[in-house]
């Protein structure tokens, strides 16, 4: 009779824990839907998305085209639901100037969702430790700074076009470019904020950064997440994406902990190199904790490495399947510089009008980083009779603002000649007001100064078709920053004799 007792017994309490748990999670489902729905905008349409998740399974494909489409149903600022996140998204140039330059103070922060990859000054929320970190930033920057790294663009680009004259065999063969534009980037890069550099492709430490990075990457897309905005997930233990992020984040410190210490050594005995790093450590304007230092290698590390080689690879595959540009911009540079010389001046602080243009509607076209970076509102914004409160996501879609007809005319074709019409025309690839990339100045010198030697020097064919269209030919769609399909190019010297003599007599 005991023995029947407590089975009963033990039933019964399992079947009042199984009823507790599923009520449990019923709740938490009502709660989120119910949240949902408060979190709507009155004032401001958007389609509506299921409970939960809201509409996030409808941007897992390509989130900004996505938003581009349903900007021309819903309006140039509209909102969505991703998961229990309601986003405010703005489609266009106009709404953009808005919004972010005429409301730059109040549309400054960043919401702060998964932190596992580290907190760049572009990720940072706005408070008084943003504030020094851009204060210390802009000293390293800024013109005259950037002026002090000219031996390093001349260094490093030229070892740029003596590693596609080595490994492509000066044209004989196609060969990928990607590995030699990471190391031209990634060593730029580390010269600049440590006064380190990368010597070869074959480096043990350019393999690993590019490893984390690119790893990296993926746990800051803005869609590639759905445990930011999806609360649910986060209550999975076995979340490999976290895990995998966590190891990742593990190898970053180690190296990074290493670059600093090494130049913290060199700083003391008097032989560093100029460097951020260093003008921001001795910049007495502004005190910057162990952490903040961090933030603006990250900064650099991030923003400075894989936009610029992303566009610069999404480029070549373009100008290897389009000769008359090559030809133009060829044109255009003889007339700047003796045609007998394919490496202009370093210093050349983008004169040649054409190859300029060529660099910003690179920027424009590819749009390497669709998203912009989501901004967080710390007052309320009044949009067309909408209020907006703080606190409010925001989400800048960078492709569609590129591609605006009123903006940019005829916006699918490639064209540099635009911007000799509209040479202020706004750059979306570095965002908008308070937030506005800060190394925007040193990312254009340096596209500038590789489009000038690359074409000056080669001219680049391809003997097959390369999807290159970034509507739809990138990698990975959720990425944050779109990187194409690896392909195959030729790089053959225009003048081979005298680039050989060019790069011995400029080493």
């Amino acid at each position: 009779m005991g023995s029947i007792i407590q089975l009963v017994s033990q039933a019964l309490t399992n079947h009042l824990t199984g009823l507790l748990m599923f009520c449990s999670l019923l709740s938490l489902a009502l709660w989120l839907i119910l949240a949902q729905l408060r979190a709507r905008i009155p004032g401001l349409d958007g389609p509506r998305g299921w409970p939960i998740i809201g509409n996030y399974l409808d941007i897992r494909s390509n989130a900004a085209i996505q938003y581009e489409k349903w900007g021309k149903h819903y309006g140039d600022v509209y909102q969505v639901q991703l998961g229990s996140t309601t986003v405010v998204i703005v489609n266009s140039p106009t709404a953009a100037k808005s919004i972010f330059l005429s409301n730059s103070h109040a549309a400054s922060s960043r919401p702060v969702a998964s932190t596992t990859a580290g907190l760049t000054i572009g990720a940072s929320p706005y408070d008084d430790s943003l504030k020094r970190k851009k204060k210390g930033i802009a000293a390293a920057l800024n013109r005259p700074s950037i002026q002090t790294y000219v031996p390093y663009f001349d260094r490093e680009t030229r070892a740029f076009i003596e590693d596609l004259m080595t490994y492509g065999k000066a044209g004989a063969i196609a060969i990928d470019p990607l590995p030699m534009i990471q190391r031209l980037s990634l060593s730029l890069v580390m010269t600049i904020n440590w006064g380190v550099r990368i010597p070869s492709i074959d480096d043990k430490l350019f393999k690993e950064i590019v490893a984390v990075e690119e790893e990296l990457n993926r746990t800051r897309s803005t869609v590639g997440n759905a445990q930011d905005h999806i609360p649910l997930l986060r209550l999975n233990p076995f979340n490999s994406t976290s895990t995998k992020a966590r190891a990742m984040r593990q190898r970053r410190d180690e190296y990074l902990a290493q670059l600093s210490n090494d130049l913290a050594k060199k700083m003391q005995e008097g032989t560093n190199k100029p460097c951020i790093q260093a003008s921001v450590i001795k910049f007495k304007e502004v005190e910057l904790d162990e952490t903040e230092l961090t933030a603006i290698s990250l900064s650099v590390l991030g923003g400075g490495f894989e936009t610029v080689s992303n566009t610069m690879q999404w480029s070549i595959a373009y100008l290897a399947q389009h000769p008359d540009i090559q030809d133009k911009a060829y044109e255009e540079i003889c007339k700047f510089q003796d045609s007998d010389e394919p490496l202009c001046e370093a210093s050349d602080d983008q004169k040649c009008n054409y190859i300029l243009g060529l660099a910003k509607e690179a920027l424009r076209y590819f749009s390497v980083i669709p998203l912009a970076l989501p901004r967080e509102t710390i007052k309320d914004i009044e949009y067309e009779g909408a209020r907006i409160p703080a606190g409010s996501t925001i989400y800048m879609n960078a492709w569609a603002c590129s591609r605006d007809p009123e903006l940019f005319p005829d916006p699918d074709r490639f064209e540099p000649e635009r911007w000799s019409i509209r040479p202020d025309a706004p750059i979306f690839a570095f965002g908008l007001g308070y937030r506005m990339c800060a190394g925007h100045l040193l990312a254009m010198r340096e596209l500038y100064l590789i489009f000038m030697r690359l074409l000056s020097s080669f001219r680049i064919e391809t003997s097959e078709k390369i999807d290159c269209d970034p509507s739809k030919d990138m990698k990975i769609p959720t990425d944050l920053i779109m990187a194409p399909r690896s392909y195959q190019v030729s790089f053959k010297p225009r003048n081979e004799q005298r680039l050989v003599e060019s790069l011995a007599t400029t080493a």
